[in-house]
């Protein structure tokens, strides 16, 4: 029975959430470490979220406001509109303002930018250009005469790709004497139907697949198990469990856990109290979510199941 009831508390929940600014200053959204919108928006909702936290960077596409990073946890089902503004130290910060349920979300307003949560960055926009001078001198120089000019030009709309070539040379003979310039330039171009300032890239992140399992997902890439051998192996060396707590605290909060390695490290544990603290701290930073019903087993008191439910359906840091 209580099994059940886990599965229907972790039913899957797709989520949006919406960020902007109140200046107006174009932005670019980052969720765990991927790139959403192609291009600086003032306005942005991304839609399809399926996790109850992201790690959320808002990059400005003038660079002299810098950067702002948070942990953002929010209700699933729902579509949670956030701020990005100024607060009293003039420092730019993201403030939760209001949500409601998904399905009486309102259609997107003018000016905002709708984009689907993505694991894979979309194509950047802008033009790279490189320019080279070359001159080659052999001997002494003299005056000839000869001139000899060639260009090259490649196009290819389907990559993007422009491609030119200029060479210019003047060359002389006196007694065995060369003198040959030597300048060309390339531009790569790089477009996409929205056009605008290209955002910063971003690294690619990998995606963490677990047999068998495609519920929701709380963290981008839970920790290796050799990493978590040792992990384990530093917590069970204490001797108090206040100690243990603390060690064991210190690696959720840097580190994406199996729902299984949450439950080996609550075993470590003696008393039920400390197991339910640890439980509730790690559930932010579990990928396999939809799995913490598991951890029920590690209890002794049904109010302890309980609990760690009713904390679970008002999650929110």
């Amino acid at each position: 029975m209580i099994m059940i009831m886990g599965t229907s508390l972790f039913a899957q929940q797709k989520t949006n959430l919406v960020f902007f600014t109140e200046q107006g200053e174009r932005f670019t959204v980052i969720l765990n470490g991927i790139r959403q919108n192609a291009q600086a928006e003032t306005n942005v909702k991304i839609t399809d979220l399926i996790a109850p936290t992201y790690k959320v960077k808002i990059i400005f596409e003038d660079a002299k406001l810098g950067e702002v990073d948070k942990t953002l946890t929010f209700n699933q089902g729902t579509e949670t509109t956030f701020t990005v503004k100024k607060n009293n130290k003039g420092e730019y910060v993201i403030r939760w303002m209001n949500e409601v349920p998904i399905a009486e979300s309102r259609p997107a307003p003018q000016g905002q930018t709708t984009v689907v949560y993505t694991t894979t960055p979309p194509p950047a926009t802008g033009t790279v250009t490189h320019t080279q001078t070359t001159t080659t001198v052999t001997g002494e120089n003299a005056p000839g005469s000869g001139n000899v000019n060639m260009g090259i030009n490649i196009n290819d709309p389907s990559l993007g790709v422009n491609f030119n070539m200029n060479v210019s040379g003047g060359g002389v003979t006196s007694g065995g004497s060369t003198q040959t310039t030597t300048t060309y330039s390339t531009t790569t171009t790089t477009t996409s139907s929205s056009g605008g300032t290209p955002p910063p890239t971003q690294p690619v992140q990998q995606v963490y697949v677990l047999p068998g399992y495609n519920g929701p997902v709380g963290c981008p890439y839970p920790i290796s198990s050799q990493d978590f051998a040792s992990v384990k192996q530093s917590i069970a060396s204490k001797s108090f469990e206040d100690s243990k707590l603390t060690i064991a605290k210190q690696v959720i909060n840097t580190n994406c856990l199996l729902s299984s390695q949450v439950k080996e490290i609550m075993l470590l544990f003696s008393f039920e109290d400390t197991r339910l603290e640890l439980a509730k701290y790690a559930y932010g930073y579990t990928f396999d979510i939809g799995n913490y019903y598991k951890l029920n087993d590690a209890f002794t008191f049904e109010s302890s199941i309980e609990e760690l439910n009713e904390y679970i359906s008002s999650f929110r840091r």
